[in-house]
């Protein structure tokens, strides 16, 4: 009888980036929507800097991320070219590196060395690059699907509070921006939460907190130099 145990390690890629990306579109562009109409600005201007806003975040957040993972990714690369020449000129030191890792684990001597003869005769560099480097196909960087989950997300986000102030106008719009705006927060911090395999209360605390302090941040700043214009 088979047992099979559903991780969720191989999430963390594209749900660091889903999340990440569909957090700063709601915090981003609820604080500018928000920052903007304390300024006193006409209803059309603070839609124009909310779309602004969803445009730019978007790209920003594509272009980090891409940048950011593709950096790792060279990094993993240029690990592993090592540790292939590595492999070439010094392959017992290699088996005895990687048998001394497994008897730090707890393997007795004999059985660690055996057990990196026959890792290494299957796949040497797999071998050391799982145990050694640290790198695994399941955590392993991939730029493009990072930058694709942050854009795509990031506009879903921002969507949300601009669709909000599309429908709201005068006096409403800023609470109701902000109230919305904080229930979807909680909402995706509770979701991340479950699919990482967190408390959904924790989650959902944390980005709101976040969430709240940009707004006041951004709405202070507004009022502050609508007041002075």
């Amino acid at each position: 009888m088979s047992h099979h145990e559903s991780h969720r390690a191989h999430r963390v890629g594209w749900l660091r980036a889903a999340v990440l990306g569909a957090n700063d579109g709601i915090v981003s562009t609820a604080s500018l929507i928000i920052g903007v109409a304390a300024a006193g600005a006409l209803h059309e201007n603070i839609l124009l800097a909310g779309v602004a806003g969803l445009v730019a975040g978007a790209m920003s957040m594509a272009a980090g991320e891409y940048v950011s993972v593709s950096s790792q990714t060279d990094t993993e690369n240029a690990d592993l070219a090592q540790e292939r020449r590595s492999l070439e000129h010094n392959f017992e030191l290699e088996k005895i590196e990687l048998a001394e890792i497994y008897e730090s684990r707890g393997l007795d001597s004999a059985l660690a060395m055996e057990v990196a003869e026959q890792l290494m005769a299957h796949d040497a560099l797999g071998a050391h690059a799982r145990d050694e480097i640290g790198i695994s196909e399941i955590v392993s960087a991939r730029p493009v699907q990072a930058a694709f989950s942050s854009a795509i997300t990031f506009i879903a986000g921002s969507s949300l509070p601009l669709l909000v102030a599309w429908a709201v106008s005068g006096t409403r719009l800023i609470p109701a921006v902000a109230a919305s705006s904080l229930i979807f927060l909680a909402v995706l911090g509770g979701l991340a939460a479950r699919a990482g395999g967190a408390a959904i209360t924790v989650g959902a605390l944390r980005v709101t907190f976040w969430g709240v302090l940009a707004m006041v941040l951004t709405a202070a700043v507004g009022r502050l130099f609508g007041v002075v214009a």
